[in-house]
């Protein structure tokens, strides 16, 4: 019995409702949630148009993975100018330059890919001593699309 009163007591009672944002909160919301899902490279980086700038740190490929399979399917060259970038196309030439150091830049073809984050691209082990970032690890650099 005890259950059936509080049922019809919810039934029948009215609890007001508190208030939502206006309508003009939820615009805006909504507009700053899909600016921020569109933060990725730009539509010039995905597509590999030649001329497209980006900037941020670079880091390179441990020597471990010497021999392991790219994303296209390569195997891993620690000897050749290849790189890893999380929108590129596969067979993109880039230009890699060194932004806090005055090393000549080194130009890489994108063969793999690499979670986006902290970093926009990671460097075979032989564009990295080309760009002397043995030591550093983490450099920031400027990527210019050459094209492919």
């Amino acid at each position: 019995m005890l259950r059936s009163r509080r049922a019809a007591w919810r039934a029948t009672a009215r609890v007001p409702e508190a208030p939502g944002p206006p309508a003009s909160a939820w615009l805006i919301l909504a507009l700053l949630t899909a600016a921020c899902g569109c933060a990725g490279p730009a539509p010039e980086i995905r597509q590999g148009r030649p001329g497209a700038v980006e900037e941020g740190n670079a880091t390179y490929y441990a020597r471990r993975l010497t021999g392991h399979r790219t994303a296209n399917g390569e195997r891993y060259d620690p000897g050749l100018l290849t790189a890893a970038h999380p929108a590129l196309p596969f067979g993109t030439r880039v230009q890699v330059t060194r932004l806090d150091a005055g090393v000549p830049p080194v130009v890489v073809r994108v063969n793999d890919r690499c979670a986006g984050g902290r970093k926009i691209i990671d460097l075979s082990e032989a564009a990295a001593r080309r760009l002397d970032m043995m030591r550093a690890g983490i450099v920031p650099v400027r990527l210019d699309v050459l094209g492919r």
